[in-house]
């Protein structure tokens, strides 16, 4: 038996996050002491004490998760837990799955996280971009609509495919408000409009992306201890040159997260945890492999580190 580690990313975060962890595990503050030298502000705080809608400003939110699934990845470390088979990312969640794979530095990935965040935001202002999670239509049904409106309405394109029948949508505000009613028109189940700031996934962050390929032609990138798997077109990448390509791909195209749990399966992994606040990955896993013998699990606190510990070594 085998298992591999999973990362959040936007949509994880939340005021109080890691506090049970954190008051058993110094390691966690410690790690969000390092990503506060690198910042300039005080991060734990901002996570502990919020305020909420300051903790969801993209180039918060993104440094904020990172910090994040690293502390709970050395926390695991310290106790021993062993190595994975594989590691993947939801979106933000690469860069957390890249610094515990040793293929960045901490600090430098804090850094360009931050700027990652400023450059997505910059680049779509307030309220002229939009997401949208569309529940109950099949993946090339939610393709075929968006490109139907986009013809004629502006950009509005799948942005996550998150798990059977869950597909993000992302585009300009007013795209994304016609395909809303347009695959509500088609039989979607539900359509929720997400309280985020930029357009993710989208062809509206080429910008973003032209600013990220710059500034990642700056970045050291080391030999991975770990297979990452990239959501962008589900392959692993180890040359630095490949790896930048892959997350400049990533401002502008799909998280494919449904292939990469694939993936990750086919590759032989019998256990998925989830390295990070929540369980939002968790309940998608689960909906993309519902045999009950894979083990689905989530280390966000002391009892299910254990838990998780306890699962692997045996696994491992």
């Amino acid at each position: 038996m085998t298992f591999a580690f999973v990362f959040p990313g936007q949509g994880s975060q939340s005021v109080g996050m890691l506090a049970q962890l954190a008051a058993e595990e110094p390691l966690v503050q410690e790690t969000f002491a390092e990503a506060s030298e690198a910042l300039g502000y005080d991060l734990w705080q901002l996570c502990q004490q919020g305020p909420e809608d300051a903790l969801g400003s993209t180039e918060r939110t993104q440094p904020a998760m990172l910090a994040a699934g690293v502390a709970t990845w050395r926390v695991w470390r310290s106790h021993g837990g062993p190595l994975p088979v594989a590691m993947a990312g939801h979106s933000l969640g690469e860069y957390s799955a890249l610094v515990c794979a040793g293929v960045l530095d901490f600090k430098t990935a804090v850094s360009l996280v931050q700027f990652r965040g400023q450059a997505m935001q910059a680049a779509v202002p307030v309220g002229q971009g939009a997401m949208a999670a569309i529940l109950g239509l099949a993946d090339e049904d939610v393709v075929a609509v968006c490109e139907a409106v986009a013809a004629t309405a502006g950009v509005v394109q799948a942005a996550n495919f998150n798990s059977p029948g869950q597909v993000v949508i992302a585009g300009a505000a007013a795209a994304v408000a016609q395909a809303i009613e347009a695959l509500k028109a088609k039989g979607a189940k539900r359509a929720i409009p997400l309280p985020v700031s930029v357009p993710s996934h989208s062809a509206l962050m080429a910008p973003a992306a032209e600013a990220l390929q710059q500034k990642l032609g700056e970045v050291t990138f080391n030999a991975s201890q770990v297979p990452d798997i990239y959501t962008v077109d589900v392959q692993t990448h180890g040359a630095a040159d490949s790896i930048r390509a892959a997350l400049v791909q990533q401002l502008v195209k799909p998280v494919r997260w449904t292939q990469t749990v694939r993936a990750i399966l086919d590759g032989g992994a019998t256990t998925l945890v989830e390295c990070g606040p929540g369980r939002v990955l968790t309940g998608l896993n689960r909906r993309i492999e519902k045999n009950k013998d894979i083990s689905m699990l989530a280390i966000e606190d002391a009892a299910s580190l254990q838990q998780a510990l306890a699962a692997c070594r045996s696994d491992s």
